[in-house]
């Protein structure tokens, strides 16, 4: 299990969640490089994770740290 610091990572989703970030600092190699190719899903992807990752929503290998 992977702890991430959840102010960092929606803040990292926020501004550079159109290139995957957000999911390289979460561990999901193979997501952050599909949403990096894709630039966020076309902007869908991108919307959908930062609102899971404000609401903290339980990802997988995913301990959220304060």
């Amino acid at each position: 299990m992977k702890e991430v610091n959840w102010v960092l990572a929606l803040v990292m989703s926020i501004v550079f969640g159109d290139l995957g970030v957000d999911r390289f600092i979460m561990g999901h190699i193979g997501l952050g490089v599909l949403k990096l190719i894709t630039f966020g899903g076309f902007g869908i992807w991108w919307i959908i994770d930062v609102i899971l990752i404000a609401t903290k929503y339980n990802f997988s290998n995913v301990k959220w740290v304060d």
